[in-house]
């Protein structure tokens, strides 16, 4: 049989059949040794196939392969830095929300996921919310950083995850499409989710008062189908994104704007530091390229192993 998985909780897979049913499956036991470099060999979003066993009055089954992924959504295991954990798989778009402070989302935070994204060819929209709670201070600091990444080609939405009216045009970008919500513990996913689709009620608390972070409500990916069509990947909260299988020399090629300029500079390998005739380095010293791009680009160069961006 062939399905696609909805829910993982470590060892056992809710997978919805092409026939509309749901089946428990577990994964054979050498399945997870056979050259898979994750912490979680079968994802959120993956497409298997699996059989059915009878087992008194329960029917599960039991995963025997999964077929070729379009794209995948990684971060670094937490605890095996050598090894990556698939937030999910098969993603049709991907909204990292982006929140200034309860909890504050770090430009650097941002460029990560980005490049990460760029990297496994995840078309990512970036979708700053609460922005109901901002003062006007805060508000033009929003549209700033939103021109730095509109000016490069992303996608920006505005809303308050918690008024309907504000989430049409986010609405209209995931309807028909498999799509995840990406982000800080706090800044909004559940609460968004429940939004647009009130039957969902997932689980949602408060920030936390002390930190300022979320309370990572979300403990395991799931996807949901919607009613207005598509189906949404609810993904536990990220405290630190962690680049994988990605060289030095890589990086600037992930960063649209640098991409485009290589090609200008003296040299083939240059990695835009301290090069004579770098295209990259001229433009960031005009003002082309943005303060917090550039920073970021030489924090994920320099500081790869880190885990915890904020």
């Amino acid at each position: 049989m062939r399905g696609q998985v909805y829910k993982s909780t470590g060892s056992w897979y809710q997978i919805k059949a092409e026939n509309g049913e749901f089946y428990s499956c577990r994964i054979k036991g050498k399945f997870r040794m056979d050259g898979i470099k994750s912490t979680n060999p079968v994802a959120v979003g993956d497409w298997v196939q699996f059989e059915l066993e009878a087992q008194t009055d329960d029917v599960s089954g039991v995963i025997h392969d999964i077929e070729k992924r379009k794209n995948v959504i990684v971060r670094k295991s937490v605890n095996l830095s050598k090894q990556q954990h698939i937030i999910a798989a098969n993603i049709d778009m991907v909204f990292l929300l982006i929140t200034l402070n309860n909890p504050v989302t770090s430009t650097v935070f941002i460029d990560r996921f980005l490049v990460s994204t760029e990297a496994f060819d995840v078309n990512t929209v970036l979708v700053f919310n609460k922005i109901d709670t901002y003062d006007d201070q805060e508000l033009v600091a929003l549209e700033e950083l939103i021109a730095v990444y509109e000016k490069i080609g992303y996608t920006c939405l505005k809303l308050s995850a918690k008024a309907l009216s504000s989430c049409q045009e986010l609405i209209a970008l995931m309807k028909n499409k498999t799509t995840s919500f990406a982000g800080h513990s706090g800044v909004g996913k559940s609460t968004l989710v429940n939004t647009i689709e009130p039957g969902l009620r997932l689980k949602t608390s408060e920030i936390s008062t002390q930190h300022l972070q979320g309370q990572h409500t979300t403990t395991f990916a799931q996807m949901h189908d919607l009613s207005f069509g598509g189906s949404i990947v609810d993904t536990p909260g990220i405290r630190g994104f962690g680049l994988v299988d990605i060289e030095k020399e890589e990086i600037s090629s992930f960063f649209p704007e640098f991409f485009e300029l290589k090609a200008d500079c003296k040299f083939n390998n240059c990695l835009h530091v301290d090069e004579p005739k770098c295209a990259v380095l001229e433009a960031y010293a005009s003002g082309e390229i943005a303060m917090s791009r550039y920073k970021s680009y030489l924090q994920i160069l320099e500081d790869d192993e880190a885990l915890n961006y904020r």
